[in-house]
């Protein structure tokens, strides 16, 4: 089989910037997955996981056409996360997944880039009413995903951890 070229569309937001993996990227990513900031996600891991899972974001735009961007802070430059549609082994459909890193929380930041990739991935993926998959403890990505206009729908499981399945309306019908 051959992989398709990978093309990953950047997205401009007011603050952000949605873009593809650059090799010096790894470093805020490997920051936050080797962090406590990461329990929500599996974390935290190793350097060599979080090569790995940098690896495999990548990989997924190959194998499924989306997945998660890099998102850039626009004012400085700075790698603030990653947001995107991800599909693993595993899941049952579509998530909308995001990560805020440190220092960039609590500024609208993460709102503003789910919103954009929700509603690309809608527009021009064919991935619309997806789902995020949030561990109940994780106050903050149930209120976005409230912010979102997203509803619980289910208790759930993901990697062998109980998880809250939230759905989000279709983008005609998002606020």
């Amino acid at each position: 089989m051959t992989l398709p070229e990978i093309a990953i569309p950047t997205i401009d937001t007011p603050d952000l910037i949605l873009r593809g993996y650059r090799e010096s990227d790894f470093g805020a990513v490997a920051a936050f997955g080797g962090s406590e900031r990461a329990r929500f996600v599996g974390g935290p891991h190793d350097r060599w996981t979080c090569w790995r899972a940098f690896l495999a974001g990548v990989g997924h735009w190959a194998l499924r056409g989306y997945g998660m961007w890099i998102v850039e802070h626009r004012a400085s430059g700075q790698v603030a996360g990653r947001v995107g549609m991800i599909l693993n082994d595993g899941w049952v459909e579509p998530e909308l997944a995001w990560h805020i890193y440190d220092g960039f929380e609590g500024r609208g930041l993460a709102y503003q880039a789910a919103q954009a990739a929700r509603c690309y991935a809608a527009r021009h993926q064919g991935l619309d009413r997806v789902i995020s998959y949030i561990n109940a403890e994780n106050t903050r990505s149930i209120r976005l995903a409230h912010r979102l206009g997203a509803q619980f729908e289910s208790d759930g499981e993901l990697l062998g951890q109980p998880c809250q399945i939230y759905r989000h309306p279709a983008i005609g019908d998002a606020a």
